[in-house]
């Protein structure tokens, strides 16, 4: 009798033969498989669906209700209540400020904050130096010794140009407390997130002064590391070894502290921001905007011949370099650039996700206080999950900055190693 090619195949692979006897049950479980996911997706859906609807019916009698028994003010016009604005939390969470707000509870007319007021510095060639507790503003509702910080409110009362004058500035005003254009002001207040990078600069020389202590006693030298220590000196070999041995070469001594007090300054920042009630000081443009000039100046001062040699002059046909000069160019400017919105957008954007989240709770409550129960608990869960991730991220994102960092630094003297490679 004669063995198949294919008999002669399973016999010696008996595992393969095995497999391929096995794939059309597999296929046709996957198949089933996914055809119960689908069916459980779609189910899913119809119930989703039908419950906003049903729950959207209360929603709508109760805004005719409302319509109804709204009574109308002196000119005639219905009064409507006013709902929860997500936009005044959201800003007010993202943009800094004069004090850090943790809570409100209360009425809506007559509600109390929870804050820690800051101190207000502002002077005026007209008025000279003038020196305040922000708590003397209530929030915004009274004005103190001729100023006034913005609100939503105040802002369309004294007409001013919501592009020009934002929220949380403060700006001067008269005695009838109307906005006086002729008084210049210059705000060097402390607010929350000079505050904040000043208490991050502080717990950050604690860290690395209590670390260097230890090391000065022998810990870590003659004995394993244990406790903080442990945790920093593993996080300063990471960077080392990571970072700036890979992108700088044998310089890398040389750029290791700045890469290492970008990280930690960076990171302790994102920390913080996570805290409820605190500042978002890296999803600040103006934060950003400063590590990556300081980035940039290292830059410059690292280049060398070679570097500029490629920039005017690339190693492309004659026809090409017109063309890539420009870019080139604009290439030294990008990089920076691309730092400052990296970091900024990435941490505004989970920061603005988590309140969202939150926020929804209060929306759907407004409406009707059946659906914001309802969706509460989804809510919570889903914004503690988005938390964890924030955290991932801090701790990214000061990795990537520093990172990017140490390879435009390593960029700028590439030429250097070529030419080495080249005597030698």
């Amino acid at each position: 009798m004669t063995v198949g090619k294919k008999d002669r195949v399973s016999a010696k692979f008996p595992i393969t033969n095995s497999f391929f006897n096995c794939c059309p049950l597999i296929f046709a479980a996957n198949f089933r498989m996914g055809m119960i996911a689908g069916r459980l997706k779609s189910l899913l859906v119809a119930t989703f669906s039908v419950f906003f609807v049903v729950s959207s019916l209360p929603v709508l009698a109760q805004g005719e209700q409302d319509k109804q028994v709204q009574p109308a003010d002196q000119h005639g016009e219905v009064k409507k209540p006013k709902l929860f604005d997500a936009n005044e939390v959201i800003f007010g969470h993202i943009m800094d400020g004069h004090e850090f707000h943790f809570m409100s509870y209360g009425p809506k007319d007559h509600q109390k904050h929870v804050t820690i007021p800051l101190p207000v510095i502002l002077y005026s060639p007209q008025r000279g130096l003038t020196t305040f507790m922000s708590s003397k503003f209530h929030h915004g509702h009274e004005s103190y010794k001729d100023y006034v910080v913005l609100t939503e409110h105040n802002r369309a009362e004294l007409k001013l140009d919501p592009k020009k004058y934002f929220i949380g500035s403060i700006v001067p005003v008269t005695a009838a407390g109307e906005f006086d254009p002729t008084v210049k002001v210059y705000d060097i207040s402390l607010t929350r997130n000079v505050v904040q990078m000043i208490l991050a600069l502080v717990v950050l020389v604690w860290i690395m002064l209590a670390v260097a202590k230890r090391y000065k006693k022998g810990e870590g030298v003659t004995s394993a590391p244990k406790g903080m220590q442990n945790t920093i000196e593993t996080v300063v070999n990471f960077v080392k070894d990571e970072v700036a041995k890979p992108n700088l070469g044998h310089k890398y001594a040389r750029y290791l502290p700045l890469l290492l007090t970008m990280f930690f300054f960076i990171l302790i920042n994102n920390i913080f921001g996570l805290i409820p009630g605190s500042a978002n000081v890296t999803g600040n443009i103006a934060f950003t905007l400063v590590l990556s000039l300081v980035s940039f100046v290292v830059i410059m001062f690292s280049t060398n011949k070679h570097y500029w040699a490629h920039i005017f002059n690339p190693p492309v046909p004659m026809g090409v370099k017109p063309i890539l000069v420009p870019v080139e160019i604009l290439g030294v400017f990008t990089k920076p650039f691309a730092l400052m919105i990296r970091l900024f957008a990435n941490m505004v954007a989970g920061h603005i996700l988590i309140i969202c989240l939150i926020s929804l709770i209060f929306i759907l409550g407004a409406l009707n206080q059946y659906v914001g129960l309802g969706f509460a608990p989804l809510s919570i869960a889903f914004t503690v999950f988005i938390y964890f991730i924030e955290i991932l991220v801090a701790f990214l994102q000061a990795f990537i900055f520093t990172n990017l960092t140490a390879v435009f630094i390593g960029q700028a003297f590439e030429g250097e190693h070529h030419a080495e490679e080249a005597h030698h």
